[in-house]
């Protein structure tokens, strides 16, 4: 039975009728009380298990369902044929076959009877096919069938008839499935369709299984062997032909409901391609499937829309076919409003409506408990119209179960529609006071539901409001129960329910919620394969709604998050881990609560480079062409946009090489004819590119070799490049090798005298070049020619070309020359042209070879001439046809020599005579350098040096000066030095406050050289510096300061003293202004300094860092006399071990050992009463070493072979405390008022740096010199 037709009964199953479940409520509620049933209250009949139409292979097949509902219990019967069949069952009515029936005997239509005292229901009609078991007829083996690569064949099956059309398995002897593509198809009769073969189409095995799913049956047809042998012939193409179906219109008759299978089986070669179209509509690609690679067109639950014209092409390369199909849709009858089961009081009307659509347009005819109602008494409280049965006034004995059906001539439909007429008290049936929830936008359907015959009057009011009826957007349902749409925040209240003319009422609480919603809904994302790609699902809820859930869902299945795979964020969002392709498709992304949900969809695109191409095929194969074809691999969501091919040419017997492209095509090119060599042997292979990237190659084709053949050009830049004047040396580019296209490859060379035509042609043969042709003479012109040739034949007759035997060198030298003055830099070179027997050669052109001898000399007075040396020789190489030419960069004031010779491939000849001329003065070029000096606040002395180019003699120099006023120019005052030699001049009576533009120009007689400009100003005198920054350390303080713009260095000295000291100021070393650093060292911590400058009246107050010094109470402790008494045994100490130490360095090398012995002992007799004389003769005799006079020292030293000898310090001096200070001690300045005593600081030391112009010394941790 038809989809269509089974429709209804599944709507009928689902349609309980709202009488029966509220019955059944009812007998729920009764229990608990609530209200009151009659004990006695009856059930119609409800079928609820439908028969189904089938067929049976055997007894235990028959099988009828027929499952009901009712009270009393209903009894079942069946009708077969319109007859009475078997007796009636009670309890269940499911028919099945006796053990010892005949099984064709069950085969009819049959309907299914349920009945009790209420009424009659009525199953649908089925039908009950009866037959055997499907079997094979014996069958002969079939012989091997001979086919050629390129035919086409149809391999038929042609399974056992039945009733059920069996499944068709194409498969081997090892139960492999035959691989389908394009070029191997099955039809819907189940054959097996070649639309061209090829050799490894051959095999013994092609079996045909007939799966008969209903028999549990699978029956294999007789192998098919077939033999496809390859043509030594080229297989030609043709244009595509259609194997199924046949001819070029057909036409299909279809039930709405149904599925329609279009199917376009061609043949051709190459394997032709199919497209499917509708007459002036698109194919909707969510309706309509192609399978079987294109070859079937597929209609899933065919609607009346789907009517029309549809059309399949097939086309290759030579052709194309197409077949036209006319579809009509009709449909077996579909319910569009049928009757509900219902409670009626006596007196009641009663309007049953039944409506049904179909093609044709079925017919309605009515029926009461099964038998039609054209058989029943009339009545006249019934009228019928089409699709309408209306009962007036009726009464108890109408209780009935009423039959509609729609007949058309493709079936037929029924319901059943049960009337109770009865009579009972009014009563609500919903609890009071419940409370409903719902989110703003929603529908909420507000209970009240209520048990009466006749049907009570149910009204709604709003609390504090008024009707609900009198708002739009509430409507009443028919079993009371109030509907309103489109909840918003105002429809929140308490509403009333009441039921009339009962005083009976019931309220119930609306509370309206924000509305669940997605606010940054899934996008649709294009992610390459092996990325990651997160899908955004961000949403809203109602504070009072808590946890809501999130579900993914893939293609409309849930995605589990326990895997690794995807990840669902707290925000909503999804995220799927590496990407790959089967992970495309449509997301949706649902936010549930237990009131509502929102749901939003995108989708992945997962993008990668495409699938290899695959089934590279040869076909039309040649000498000296093939075709190639092939089918393209998965796309990968992103469209091909050609195919590269790729070829690797093997020479014989040359072995590998290497795969190279040599073509692309676009992407609607699938074959390619390739033009190829002979004598080669290739191999091919295709690669798919889209925008993502190239696909790997296919899997490389069979090889092909094509035969060898003559050689079919001659080698090109035939020519002769002869060195030797009494040979000609003949050479040519070699052929490549794919253009040997054969074995023993050589090449022909024919050579005459071209003087003479009559000539025979000389020739020889080599495999390469060159080739070369002895006593020839010099330059002898000859007719050449190089054939390629190999042991096929030779190539095409080649065209004559004229060399020439080897060249000497030219024998004449150009006469005449001459030269005329152009401008002071360049001339004219003329000459008279050599014979043409001279050159014997091809004359290349003349050299003019130039040499400049120096600068002229002159006599008359001035600066001597400062030019660069001679230069080198310049070779100019002028064009055979030019008998002049212009020389030019020459130098001013500069003699020249010049020769001309010819010249050709062997070289130069004879020059001419030596011509020589001069060039004239030139203006001089720029001064070398110009610097500046000020010697006082006016003046400005510029220094400067020659021009490097003088082009001439120097006669003077021509100075100017301005002077820079901003906003405006001034006049420039101009002083002409006459006097050559003079390389500085000072400029008077300059502004102190402005600066100049100078310009500097040497000048000769030709005029005045380009000047040298710069710009200067005098220096102001030099001072103090009156801002100085100080950085106190605990021993040292750091003075900078900023030195003056445009100010001569100023010597100056620093004077500082302790504020709480009363000695003398101290004076730093001489310090140059243009320094911006200096660093006073020697400084006690924690000690206030009074620092000065010198000469100036800057005065400055710093403190040094660490902890002051404090005083000690008065004791002897403290008394000069202990501290000098502590202090001189200590230095005795120290000297001692210095002593010790010295003589254990020295031993007996030491020259003065034994005087130094002595000494020791004596001062060891008499060290009890005079140590500390000793002590002060040594420091009195180093203190006669001072540092002002450093050389008599070291003679001290030297001579008398000290103790100073042998330390390490010039300056050996100590602190009170005994420690070491010697190479911290400063110079004393010769001019410096005061000294130190054994407790007083240590003067500052500053090496000396020498300032630009006077020597005065500098600190030695400066660190910004002079500007």
């Amino acid at each position: 039975m038809p989809p269509a037709q089974r429709q209804p009964a599944g709507r009928r199953g689902q349609n309980r009728t709202h009488l029966h479940l509220l019955l059944l409520f009812l007998s729920v509620l009764q229990t608990q009380g609530y209200i009151q049933i009659p004990p006695d209250f009856k059930e119609a009949p409800t079928i609820t298990t439908q028969p189904k139409s089938h067929t049976a292979f055997s007894l235990d097949d028959v099988n009828l369902a027929c499952e009901a509902t009712g009270n009393p219990t209903p009894s079942f019967r069946w009708v077969k044929d319109g007859k009475q069949f078997g007796e009636v069952l009670l309890k269940s009515g499911s028919l099945t076959a006796g053990p010892d029936e005949e099984l064709k005997s069950y085969q009819g239509s049959y309907r299914c009877y349920v009945a009790n005292e209420l009424g009659t229901a009525v199953s649908d009609l089925v039908h009950l096919i009866t037959e055997s078991i499907p079997t094979l007829a014996r069958e002969r083996k079939q012989e091997r069938r001979p086919f050629v690569e390129g035919e086409s064949t149809v391999l038929y099956c042609n399974p056992p008839r039945s009733s059920v059309a069996p499944k068709i398995h194409w498969m081997d002897k090892q139960l492999h499935h035959i691989p389908l593509s394009e070029r191997v198809t099955i039809s819907l009769d189940g054959n097996l369709y070649f639309a061209n073969l090829i050799v490894n189409d051959s095999r013994e095995d092609f079996t045909c299984n007939a799966h008969y799913t209903t028999a549990s049956v699978i029956l294999p047809k007789e192998p098919i062997a077939i033999n496809v042998t390859d043509s030594n012939l080229v297989v030609k193409s043709r244009r595509p032909q259609l194997l199924q179906p046949t001819g070029s219109h057909s036409s299909y008759l279809v039930l709405r409901g149904q599925t329609l299978t279009l199917e376009c089986i061609p043949e051709g070669l190459p394997t032709p391609e199919v497209h499917w179209e509708l007459v002036d509509s698109p194919l909707s690609p969510s309706h309509v499937r192609k399978l079987h690679y294109g070859r079937w067109l597929q209609i899933e639950s065919v609607l009346e829309t789907d009517d029309g014209e549809y059309i399949c092409t097939a086309k290759n390369s030579q052709g194309s076919v197409r077949h036209h199909y006319n579809v009509t849709v009709e449909a077996a009858p579909y319910w569009t409003k049928w009757p509900e089961d219902q409670l009626y009081a006596p007196g009641e009307t009663v309007k049953l409506q039944c409506q049904a659509n179909g093609i044709p347009t079925p017919n309605i005819t009515w029926s009461i408990n099964g038998v039609p109602i054209t058989d029943t008494d009339l009545d006249p409280r019934r009228h019928m119209s089409p699709g309408t049965l209306t009962l007036h006034n009726v009464q108890y004995s109408d209780t009935a179960v009423y039959q509609c059906m729609a007949t058309n001539k493709h079936g037929n439909i029924l319901i059943n529609t049960h009337i109770h007429v009865v009579e009972l008290p009014a009563q609500i049936l919903t609890a009071d006071g419940l409370e409903y929830s719902a989110s703003a936008g929603k529908t909420v359907l507000l209970k009240c539901r209520t048990f009466a015959s006749p049907l009570p009057k149910v009204d709604w009011e709003i609390v504090n409001i008024g009707p609900a009826l009198a708002n739009p957007k509430m409507s009443q349902m028919t079993d009371g129960s109030l509907k309103i749409s489109n909840v918003s925040k105002e429809d929140s209240n308490i509403y009333k329910c009441s039921v009339k003319p009962s005083n009976m009422s019931i309220s119930a609480e609306l509370k309206v919620l924000n509305r669940t919603k997605i606010v940054d809904p899934p996008q649709d994302l294009h992610v390459l394969r092996g990325n990651d790609a997160v899908l955004q699902c961000k949403y809203t809820v109602d504070h009072k709604l808590k946890d809501p859930t999130v579900q993914w869902k893939k293609d409309g299945h849930k995605i589990t998050t326990s895997y690794d795979k995807y990840t669902v964020y707290p925000d909503g969002s999804l995220k799927v881990t590496d990407v790959q392709m089967k992970d495309t498709g449509i997301y949706s992304c649902e936010i549930s609560t237990k009131h509502d949900s929102d749901s939003a969809t995108g989708s992945i695109t997962v993008q990668d480079k495409p699938a290899s191409p695959t089934s590279l095929e040869l076909s039309e194969k040649t000498d000296r062409s093939v075709t190639l074809s092939w089918i393209p691999g998965a796309e990968n969501n992103s469209p091909v946009s050609e195919y590269v091919l790729e070829m690797k040419e093997e020479q014989v017997p040359a072995g590998s090489s290497r795969w190279k492209k040599f073509q692309t095509v676009p992407h609607d090119v699938k074959h390619l004819e390739v033009i190829l060599q002979p004598y080669s042997t290739y191999h091919f292979r295709v690669s798919a590119v889209n925008a993502i990237g190239r696909s790997e190659p296919s899997p490389p084709s069979d090889s092909y070799s094509t035969p060898a053949a003559r050689p079919e050009m001659n080698p090109e830049n035939v020519t002769t490049v002869s060195t030797d004047p009494n040979s000609m040396v003949i050479t040519w580019k070699e052929l490549e090798r794919q253009h040997f296209n054969g074995p023993g490859l050589k090449y022909k060379i024919y050579w005459r005298q071209s003087s003479d035509r009559d000539l025979h042609w000389k020739e020889s043969s080599v495999s390469n070049p060159p080739f070369i042709v002895n006593d020839t003479g010099t330059f002898i012109p000859f007719e050449i020619k190089v054939q390629a040739a190999n042991d096929l034949g030779a190539g095409p007759e080649p065209v004559a070309k004229i060399g020439y035997s080897g060249e000497d060198l030219p024998l004449e030298a150009p006469s005449q020359v001459s030269v005329v003055e152009l401008n002071k830099t360049a001339v004219t070179v003329r000459w008279s042209p050599v014979s043409t027997e001279s050159v014997r050669g091809h004359l290349l052109g003349y050299k003019i070879h130039l040499r400049r001898k120096g600068p002229r000399t002159h006599s008359r007075r001035g600066l001597a001439i400062r030019s660069p040396a001679a230069d080198k020789n310049r070779v100019i190489e002028v064009p055979g046809h030019k008998l002049e030419e212009v020389v030019s960069d020459l130098q001013f004031y500069s003699n020249y020599t010049l020769t001309v010779a010819p010249f050709n491939s062997r070289g130069e000849g004879p020059h001419s005579k030596v011509y020589h001329f001069s060039t004239p003065e030139g203006a001089p070029g720029p001064v070398s350098s110009l610097t500046f000096e000020s010697p006082s606040e006016t003046e400005v002395t510029l220094h400067w040096e020659p021009p490097h180019k003088p082009n001439g003699v120097i006669t003077g120099y021509l100075l100017q000066h301005q002077e820079i006023v901003p906003g405006s120019s001034s006049p420039r005052l101009v002083e002409t030095i006459d006097l050559p030699a003079v390389t500085e001049y000072t400029v008077k009576n300059l502004d102190p406050q402005s600066h100049y533009l100078f310009y500097l120009s040497a000048c000769n007689t030709a005029g005045n050289g380009e000047p040298i400009i710069s710009q200067s100003a005098t220096l102001l005198d030099g001072e103090p510096p009156s801002v100085i920054n100080m950085t106190a350390g605990e021993t040292s303080v750091n003075l900078s300061w900023v030195p003056g713009d445009r100010h001569r260095n100023f010597a100056f000295r620093f004077r500082y003293i302790q504020k709480s000291d009363g000695g003398q100021w101290e004076e730093s070393e001489q310090v140059n202004s243009t320094q911006a650093f200096y660093q006073l060292q020697g400084l006690n911590p924690g000690v206030w300094y009074l620092l000065q400058i010198w000469p100036g009246n800057t005065s400055l107050a710093f403190k040094t860092n660490g902890p002051e010094l404090q005083e000690l109470p008065s004791s002897f402790a403290t008394q000069g006399w202990f501290i000098g008494l502590i202090s001189a045994m200590i230095l005795l100490l120290l000297v001692l071990l210095i002593l010790c130490y010295i003589k254990k360095s020295k031993g007996g090398k030491y020259s003065v050992k034994d005087k130094e012995e002595g000494q020791v002992d004596a001062g060891a007799r008499t060290m009890k009463d005079d140590a500390f004389g000793e002590y002060r003769s040594l420091e009195s005799d180093n203190e006669k070493c001072s540092i002002s006079q450093p050389s008599v020292c070291e003679s001290k030293r030297s001579s008398n072979d000290s103790l100073a000898d042998y330390g390490d310090s010039v300056d050996i001096q100590f602190n009170e405390d005994g420690s070491f200070i010697g190479q911290y001690s400063g110079r004393r300045d010769p001019h410096t008022h005061g000294g130190h005593d054994s407790s007083s600081a240590t003067s500052p030391v500053n090496p000396n740096m020498p300032p630009p112009s006077i020597s005065f010394p500098t600190s030695v941790t400066g660190i910004l010199g002079p500007n």
